[in-house]
């Protein structure tokens, strides 16, 4: 692992933890704002997949939120599962952000301004996870991994073909010998 990943993960996790963790210890005074997304959210979701066992109280969502959030940051800060982690607490920051800044509905030019601020500081982060969600580390990814197959499936093909035809011509320049 390079030492800019060694450094940049638990960095992009340290802010997400703390926030986390303020949301778990405050979950009740959180709730209110959070029910602007859930109100909207789980009944999507629960007409998108009916059987789910989702919560409807919202400090139970926000305090779901919030475990979620710290295990994924947690997997991305140690590097157990760094693109899965930073992909999930993309998916959880969106409307966590949504709901937590919503700037545009601010009629306080003080808390316009912080609320304005605290989105795009999370928006750059959405960014800076996106980034690490795709890092594979060096190594080469899923999506790399299969057009090489199918390039050396075509290129062992067409070795293949030739192969073939070539034997043919063989055979039928012996079988032509034969009944000359």
């Amino acid at each position: 692992m390079s030492l800019s990943r060694l450094i940049a993960r638990p960095l992009l996790a340290a802010g997400v933890v703390y926030g986390a963790q303020t949301a778990l210890r405050n979950s009740s005074a959180l709730a209110p704002k959070a029910a602007r997304v859930t109100d909207r959210v789980v009944p999507a979701v629960r007409k998108a997949v009916p059987g789910a066992p989702i919560p409807t109280d919202t400090a139970t969502l926000v305090r779901l939120n919030a475990g979620v959030q710290i295990g994924a940051a947690l997997a991305l800060a140690t590097g157990r599962a760094p693109r899965l982690g930073a992909g999930v607490l993309v998916a959880s920051l969106v409307p966590t952000t949504i709901a937590g800044h919503p700037f545009w509905s601010e009629t306080d030019p003080a808390a316009k301004q912080t609320h304005t601020l605290q989105f795009f500081k999370n928006l750059s982060l959405i960014g800076g996870l996106i980034i690490a969600a795709g890092d594979t580390d060096g190594q080469p990814g899923v999506a790399y991994r299969a057009r090489r197959v199918a390039k050396d499936t075509r290129r062992e093909a067409k070795h293949q073909a030739k192969l073939i035809a070539t034997a043919a011509r063989q055979e039928a320049r012996v079988a032509k010998a034969k009944v000359s």
